[in-house]
């Protein structure tokens, strides 16, 4: 009896040694990509959770997976300017893909003081006069928080994972369309949570949400100035702008500082709450961020 439960202890262990595996940048991709591929690949996550992708470096263990991968999904984070070139000579038989691709990027929002009228008109201008200067800096990455534009990212993780497995692409086919309807009633789910909310602001700590508030008919107040902590003087004119909104919540990310935000909370009489832009279970952190927005209006 014991030789027969080693043997299959043994053959379980084969078996999920033999796993192919695919490597992802975020959290959510893998949510992603497990909608697509359930259990066939093993996902190697490089930012691992709890971890900000701003400081992040890899381990050795990533390392190995990577180049054991037969596809690695990037998304234009932080990270990934410094490394993808390293990550492509370290894994030469691997194949890179840009599960971002094809989506229309926004530029990051960065908090400003100035006069709305000349704020409004200068930023229109530097959108249309200096793209080509910029290129693609200062460039928001954070699509994977819309779930609109999330179909996008799941069209191109399939035809990556078909391309490379055609003798299943029925299965990941079915898997698919099923995901584009979950993705479907997600948007309609957060419609309603935030339809009675359109035109609101909320104020967070680091501006993730951009793409998030623009299809929610929201508005974003970052905090952040330049990727550093406001000045005390910007912090004044935070305060003020939180006031004027009647703001009453700052948000924050765990991956970030908490200190401006307790700052401006408690100028405010407010509170500070997490909302998770890398959330594991990625549909779960999205109705749960609409939900802490809506409960900041009530």
């Amino acid at each position: 009896m014991k030789k027969i439960l080693f043997m299959f202890i043994a053959l379980v262990s084969l078996l999920n040694a033999s796993k192919p595996e695919i490597s992802v940048s975020i959290l959510p991709q893998k949510y992603f990509l497990e909608k697509i591929v359930k259990d066939k690949f093993d996902i190697n996550v490089m930012v691992k959770a709890g971890a900000s992708p701003h400081t992040y470096e890899p381990k050795t263990s990533q390392m190995k997976s990577l180049s054991n991968s037969k596809i690695y999904f990037y998304t234009g984070i932080e990270f990934e300017k410094a490394w993808l070139d390293k990550f492509k000579k370290s894994a030469p038989n691997t194949l890179f893909v840009d599960s971002s691709a094809g989506i229309e990027r926004i530029a990051m929002q960065e908090h400003s003081h100035e006069e709305e009228q000349t704020h409004d008109k200068h930023k229109h201008d530097k959108k249309h006069d200096h793209e080509d200067e910029h290129e693609h800096e200062g460039l928001d990455p954070h699509v994977w928080l819309d779930p609109v534009l999330a179909k996008v990212q799941a069209k191109n993780i399939y035809d990556s994972v078909v391309s490379i497995d055609e003798s299943n692409k029925d299965f990941y086919t079915k898997n698919y369309e099923e995901f584009l309807k979950e993705l479907d009633l997600l948007d309609m789910q957060i419609k309603e949570i935030l339809a009675p909310y359109s035109q609101k602001a909320f104020m967070v700590f680091h501006p993730s949400w951009g793409y998030f508030a623009s299809r929610y008919n929201l508005e974003q107040i970052p905090i952040e100035m330049q990727g550093k902590e406001p000045k005390p003087n910007e912090l004044i004119e935070l305060v003020k702008d939180a006031k004027e909104h009647n703001i009453k919540i700052i948000f924050v990310s765990p991956q970030f500082s908490q200190k401006s935000a307790k700052t401006i909370a408690s100028s405010i009489g407010g509170n500070v709450v997490a909302i998770d832009s890398l959330g594991e279970n990625w549909a779960n952190s999205l109705i749960d961020t609409a939900t802490q927005i809506a409960n900041s209006y009530k």
